[in-house]
């Protein structure tokens, strides 16, 4: 299965990237850095809440009903005269749920990160989580996800090809943006721990962050 960061790579990320940049007045480069850097953490952060059974039950439930993956069918409308303010609503509370404490330490990080106020990198998160949900709700039906293992495999899957390069020293700050040494940080372990053959994501931010 392709990772995350593939579809960047592909032309809906582009459609993605060129929509979000267009809504947010912000340069298409800086609003992919942070796509690039965000999605990663996101999808890591939801693996991290699936692991409780609650916390799959809750995710499949919002895949089966209001995430379905249709809002990927029509960008050129969501795009079309602005973001609609339930769509942005909703990435919100997305937000909120799978990041909770570190939302802002996260967004504060990835403005410094791509050179970007932190509050355009907030409006970039919110349109960003309801895509990644969908994209989440097309994979749920492929590949026929109905169990919590299955829904763990999934995410773990889209997170596949992690480098233990400079990303690792990236993610660690960004997930414990604070220092305060949260159960958050664990997200880190999971993205960074396991298959740690070249590409994937540790090509992708070591490129973008080089020697930093």
């Amino acid at each position: 299965m392709s990772g995350i960061l593939d579809l960047l790579n592909s032309d809906l990320g582009k459609s993605i990237v060129n929509g979000v940049a267009g809504e947010t007045n912000q340069p298409q480069n800086k609003t992919q850095d942070v796509l690039t850097m965000a999605l990663p953490l996101l999808t890591a952060a939801m693996k991290r809440n699936a692991n409780s059974p609650q916390g799959a039950e809750g995710l499949m439930n919002a895949l089966n009903s209001k995430h379905d993956g249709s809002i990927l069918d029509n960008l050129g409308s969501l795009f079309e005269g602005g973001v609609n303010a339930d769509v942005i609503n909703d990435g919100g509370n997305i937000l909120g749920h799978v990041l909770g404490s570190k939302q802002q330490h996260i967004e504060n990080t990835l403005g410094a990160k791509s050179g970007m106020d932190s509050n355009s990198v907030s409006q970039i998160l919110k349109i960003a989580a309801p895509l990644l949900m969908g994209l989440l709700g097309k994979q749920t039906r492929q590949q026929n996800v109905n169990t919590p293992n299955d829904m763990g495999s999934l995410l773990g899957g889209l997170l596949a090809g992690n480098d233990s390069g400079h990303e690792q020293n990236f993610l660690e700050s960004m997930l414990d943006a604070d220092g305060d040494g949260s159960v958050i940080d664990d997200v880190a372990g999971m993205m960074l721990g396991g298959d740690k053959n070249k590409g994937g994501l540790g090509g992708v931010l070591g490129g973008l962050f080089g020697g930093k």
